[in-house]
């Protein structure tokens, strides 16, 4: 979910100290106030019902997964 993929992103921004690392801090810190969009959960909300209209559900969550590739995490 979501909430999951913010502290993901959060706790790797923790990380990154160096000044080499700034620019993906930025970047990191950008995609975080997109999931916090209203227009952002608008949309996810929307993707939601339509892959359950269809039945294409996954339990993996769009943020979630999209966090742990972006941060080389493994998969649940």
């Amino acid at each position: 979910d979501t909430d999951r993929a913010l502290v993901l992103l959060e706790e790797y921004c923790k990380k990154l100290r160096k000044p080499e690392e700034q620019q993906l801090k930025k970047a990191i810190r950008k995609v975080m106030g997109i999931f916090k969009s209203s227009l952002f959960q608008a949309l996810l909300g929307s993707f939601k019902k339509k892959a359950i209209r269809h039945g294409t559900t996954s339990h993996t969550s769009l943020p979630a997964a999209l966090a742990r590739d972006v941060l080389g995490c493994p998969k649940d």
